[in-house]
């Protein structure tokens, strides 16, 4: 019996473990997508900025130097 109670108490830890590596785990991955989401954020607002700048230049914009 007590053999069986030691295997109990080993599944248990475990189990303690990984419960709490999951939840470290999702936390992580919550950071993560908030951070993603907010540098979306910057890139499109960044594209944005840019598009009204090349609309407001004068000339071609991606026109290679004269001598070519």
């Amino acid at each position: 019996m007590s053999e069986l109670s030691d295997r109990i108490d080993a599944l248990e830890a475990r189990i303690a473990y990984q419960d709490d590596t999951i939840e470290t785990l999702n936390q992580t991955i919550t950071e993560q997508w908030k951070q993603i989401d907010a540098l979306t954020r910057q890139v499109a607002a960044l594209n944005d900025r840019l598009q009204e700048a090349e609309g407001r230049a004068l000339g071609p914009v991606n026109e290679g130097p004269a001598h070519y």
